[in-house]
């Protein structure tokens, strides 16, 4: 497949899909749960859109890498939690109404403060010389092109069509799985000539990114909520980002496939990581029952 081809077409494409399968699992009373849920909504986007950046660069100080990998590990940190997110925290028996809340949330926000933090990743690491201008005006409209646009428009068909809505649900996420897989073994076999190395750069980070990301979300919640299910919820949502995103601004928007592998390589280490999420979800609330 042409690079033209996978970054400006079929990027967008599975991304767009992707969101609007997302879409069709939201209603409009979400965004109301922020009201309902004030404390762990609170937390949950501090850590996301702050803590979660923050402490990447901090790393990214301690743990020097080359510049577009640091660069693209910023563009990952900056990037919400997706769809993905909602499932696992059904599957762990966390507040699912709070997961998707926060997606929905942070999904808006993130669309003003990725052009932000990935500018300010790009003069840090790259320099004002080698640096790669990401437009902020321009990259606003792209992004809410590719995921608000297609989320509104899930949420618009789960309104007006909500049965055709819960029978379209399914093959959408399917399809999406599908595409995300297509999208991780492209970043992949592209740079598959460097992908040992990146893989021994890159691997430990984006584990380490995910677990603080989970356990800092769990516990910090747990602590000021004292609610199980919302602290579940939380650390997921911390812990799990939306790699597509980072991958598709990094080939798509700043055309550079170094920057993809962080994303990539993430959402292939997050999930044996959220799995343990489910496994201690499930088993906690067992003995709870018993």
């Amino acid at each position: 497949m042409e690079a033209n081809l996978l970054t400006q077409f079929f990027l967008p494409l599975a991304l767009f899909i992707i969101m609007l399968g997302m879409g069709l699992s939201l209603k409009f009373s979400d965004f109301r749960n922020v009201i309902l849920f004030p404390r762990a909504v609170g937390v949950g986007l501090v850590l996301n859109l702050l803590f979660i950046p923050t402490l990447t660069f901090g790393i990214l100080y301690i743990i020097p890498l080359q510049a577009e990998l640091a660069v693209g590990f910023v563009l990952l940190a900056a990037c919400p939690g997706g769809a993905t997110t909602n499932l696992i925290t059904h599957l762990a028996k966390g507040d699912v109404a709070l997961s998707i809340t926060l997606t929905a949330v942070a999904s808006v926000i993130t669309v003003f403060t990725i052009p932000i933090l990935v500018n300010l990743g790009m003069l840090q690491f790259m320099g004002e010389g080698q640096m790669i201008e990401l437009p902020f005006f321009k990259t606003i409209v792209q992004i809410l092109v590719i995921t608000i646009l297609p989320v509104f428009i899930g949420m618009l068909f789960h309104k007006k069509l909500p049965r055709l809505s819960l029978k379209a649900e399914k093959p959408v996420k399917i399809i999406s799985a599908l595409f995300l897989v297509l999208i991780i073994a492209a970043v992949l076999i592209k740079e598959r000539a460097n992908l040992g190395e990146f893989f021994i750069k890159a691997g430990p980070l984006s584990l380490a990114l995910n677990l603080l990301g989970m356990l800092s979300g769990y516990y910090i919640t747990k602590a000021i909520t004292q609610n199980k299910a919302q602290s579940l919820a939380v650390g997921i949502e911390v812990g799990i980002v939306n790699g597509t995103l980072g991958i598709a601004i990094a080939a798509g928007i700043l055309e550079n496939s170094v920057m993809t592998i962080p994303a990539a390589i993430y959402s292939i280490i997050m999930f044996p990581a959220a799995m343990l999420l489910v496994y201690l979800g499930n088993k906690k609330t067992k003995i709870h029952n018993n």
